[in-house]
């Protein structure tokens, strides 16, 4: 596999396992109700990054076009991330940013 695949494989899986405990530390927020964007887009988030890995592990014809929707969905979860306050939606903002960057790289290869 070639190391651009794999360190977008790495990305989307970081991004995946930081929307994963951000979604969990979200809902643990006295105040979660101001955060159900943030709640919302760490699902789509980790979805999409999920379904990324395995396009790109199974080499599918469609990889393309899925890590450019991932990069859009990492986008806008990072977005909205860097909103609120709360380590846990700093860094997954951060880690959405870096997975975008990759995912762009890998649907313009």
């Amino acid at each position: 596999m070639e190391q651009y695949v794999e360190a977008c494989i790495e990305a989307c899986i970081d991004c995946m396992e930081a929307c994963n405990h951000c979604f969990t530390k979200c809902l643990e927020e006295s105040t979660h109700h101001d955060l159900s964007g943030c709640i919302r887009l760490d699902r789509e988030c980790a979805d999409i990054c999920t379904l990324a890995v395995k396009a790109m592990q199974t080499d599918s014809p469609f990889m393309k076009e899925i890590c450019a929707l991932c990069a859009d969905i990492c986008e806008a979860c990072g977005t909205e991330c860097e909103k609120h306050d709360h380590d846990h939606c700093q860094t997954c903002a951060k880690s959405c940013f870096a997975c975008a960057e990759q995912c762009r790289s890998m649907a313009a290869s």
